[in-house]
């Protein structure tokens, strides 16, 4: 099993800054990739940023140029700074650890964290 505890979210003018953070616990194997998703109200979740083992990214469109993913092994923590944030960027952001273990892929998701932007 893998815990994660997320932190970082809260309120912030439009053009501010934020940094979310998720420290993962438990079974996490080296392989697994670390990400970030978010969902606002009335709409579905989607990937924000997403850091393989390697450390390759990818990057919702909206938030390239802005969103920086990042990850500590050594912590087994993942980062999200969140610079230049608009209040489109409003939402429930929720830490994802993704895992395949005998070619069955294992998703485990933190409790969220709100992300509020302010115009």
């Amino acid at each position: 099993q893998v815990q994660l505890a997320e932190s970082g979210g809260g309120l912030v003018h439009a053009g501010g800054s934020l940094r979310l953070s998720c420290a993962a616990s438990g079974s996490i194997l080296s392989t697994a990739a670390m990400g970030w998703y978010r969902q606002a109200p009335g709409k579905q979740r989607v990937l924000v940023a997403r850091v393989s083992s390697g450390s390759s990214t990818d990057y919702l469109d909206s938030v390239k140029g802005r969103f920086t993913i990042s990850r500590d092994n050594a912590k087994n923590t993942v980062y999200l700074q969140m610079n230049s944030l608009k209040p489109e960027d409003t939402a429930v952001y929720y830490c994802n650890v993704r895992q395949m273990v005998n070619f069955l892929r294992y998703d485990y998701w933190g409790q969220g964290t709100q992300v509020t932007v302010s115009s």
